[in-house]
């Protein structure tokens, strides 16, 4: 009788620890570091938000920077696809610590920051969602200890665990943040859209974009083809262009996306074996993304562009001759961090207990509240 009085007194304890948990993290206002790596490498983004929960959601992005990785962790990301398991968690330990110090110079250089957590995707080493696999390094308990606050991490586990892909994961924030426009596409590593369909976002990976392009521009001593002038300077090869097209992933039904294995193993091996020069690859592989894009996007659409393709010129011209849709490219704090912002956001979303993440968009059994929280 006296374990049972104890146990449920117990259970009691921890409701109430429940309760004031939420009361404490339900509020009108927070701000927050949201932290985000992605597979173009082109560094690590940082942004300082601050979030306003009216009757709609609102923000405002305080302050924000990319940390450009070293020469050495730019060569250890790039053959994360190529290592074991084992080999990978090693480096998880490493780049944990380092994104640790990164996150705790930023804090420190900027005087009075008000901080209420860290939000934070890590850098994706694996992901293969068919295989219920999905690894992104930096999501370790140490990191909340080495940062003396709370984190919220490692958003894509549970979604693949539910049978889902894992991804995209930004598409709540689309529509809890950007509800004015028909379409948001990010032209980041991959392209990716999100829109409403009859009540629910639907959202999948179009096709891969910088993680290409920069690429083969680093192969002209280039780290990116800026504003697109090397592919303006290109020639279209018609036949590599219908390869491109012709793959099989873009004519299934989402959801779906897309890892740097399927592009190494499906992308890679036909521009290289084209025998067209790094111009003609470029020219060719615009188009094949305008395309692919355009394929998404009904006429008369009113759809924002970010990321880092939003500044590639020639790519934003050929996808405007293509069909006629009101592409706008915002603020270059939302071009540039909105990825970072939106995982703020998540982390917002996870500490309230409401979901952040949608089966209809990653196809996973349910729609949850995913991601996990780690305490200094």
């Amino acid at each position: 009788m006296l374990k049972s009085v104890c146990k449920d007194t117990s259970l009691l304890v921890y409701f109430q620890l429940g309760l004031l948990f939420l009361h404490n993290m339900i509020k009108s206002q927070y701000n927050v570091i949201g932290v985000m790596s992605g597979t173009s490498l082109d560094g690590i983004d940082i942004a300082h938000v601050t979030f306003y929960k009216a009757s709609e959601w609102q923000f405002k992005i305080n302050h924000a920077i990319t940390v450009a990785y070293s020469d050495d962790w730019n060569l250890i990301l790039k053959d994360l696809v190529t290592l074991d398991v084992d080999e990978i968690q090693n480096i998880d330990i490493s780049y944990t610590e380092y994104l640790a110090t990164i996150l705790n110079d930023y804090i420190n250089s900027i005087p009075e920051l008000t901080v209420d957590f860290i939000s934070s995707h890590g850098h994706t080493a694996l992901h293969q969602p068919a295989k219920q696999i999905t690894y992104q390094i930096g999501n370790l308990p140490i990191l909340s200890k080495l940062l003396g606050r709370t984190v919220v991490c490692d958003f894509r586990v549970q979604d693949v665990k539910l049978g889902g892909q894992g991804a995209p994961l930004v598409p709540i924030g689309d529509r809890l943040l950007f509800p004015e426009y028909d379409a948001c596409i990010n032209l980041g590593g991959f392209a990716n859209t999100s829109f409403e369909r009859n009540g629910n976002r639907i959202a999948f990976d179009i096709c891969p974009v910088n993680i290409v392009l920069n690429y083969y521009a680093e192969q002209l001593g280039k780290s990116f083809d800026d504003e697109g002038q090397i592919a303006r300077k290109g020639k279209t090869n018609t036949k590599l262009l219908n390869q491109l097209n012709d793959h099989s992933y873009y004519r299934a039904e989402p959801p779906k996306s897309l890892g740097l294995e399927w592009v190494k193993e499906h992308v890679f091996p036909v521009l290289d074996q084209s025998g067209s020069s790094i111009q003609d690859i470029l020219c060719t592989y615009v188009e094949h993304i305008s395309i692919q894009i355009s394929e998404t996007i009904a006429n008369g659409s009113k759809v924002i562009i970010t990321g880092g393709g939003a500044f590639n010129t020639y790519l934003l011209e050929c996808l405007s001759k293509l069909k006629s849709v009101n592409y706008i490219v915002p603020s270059n704090s939302v071009v540039n961090y909105k990825e970072a912002l939106i995982f703020g956001l998540l982390g917002v979303l996870k500490l309230r207990g409401e979901i952040n993440c949608l089966s209809s968009v990653t196809g996973a059994r349910h729609d949850h509240s995913s991601g996990v929280i780690y305490y200094p």
